[in-house]
């Protein structure tokens, strides 16, 4: 059964560090766009970063921009969140996502998504 999941979710102080990982089991990575939703108490799911399928192009939201990375790992499978200098406002619900469909900037949290993970917590709080 085809399957997205993360891991390495938790709660950290501000200023703290996470990173995320999702693994794909199933089918194969490099197939797909990758990226990262994160869903806030009350909010909608909003994304987070994306990396194509060919490693070329990074997308970042502005909020995120310069404290996260996003990379992947074709050969094991794997992308990876990695989150510098959190802040309480990152606090929410991490949801690792694939597409197939070719992306020019990050896509919405919609039907074209072909795989979702089941999510993990992270809690930013002093």
């Amino acid at each position: 059964q085809a399957q997205l999941v993360e891991s390495g979710g938790g709660a950290v102080q501000p200023g703290g560090s996470l990173r995320l990982s999702c693994a794909a089991f199933g089918f194969t990575l490099d197939d797909y766009n990758i990226g990262w939703f994160r869903q806030a108490p009350g909010k909608g799911r909003e994304a987070v970063s994306w990396i194509d399928r060919s490693e070329t192009n990074t997308y970042y939201a502005d909020s995120v921009q310069g404290r996260f990375t996003i990379s992947r790992d074709n050969a094991r499978n794997l992308v990876y969140l990695q989150m510098n200098n959190l802040k309480p406002e990152d606090t929410g619900v991490y949801f690792c996502a694939a597409l197939s469909l070719s992306i020019a900037s990050m896509p919405t949290p919609g039907p074209k998504i072909d795989y979702w993970g089941q999510g993990t917590q992270v809690t930013v709080s002093s």
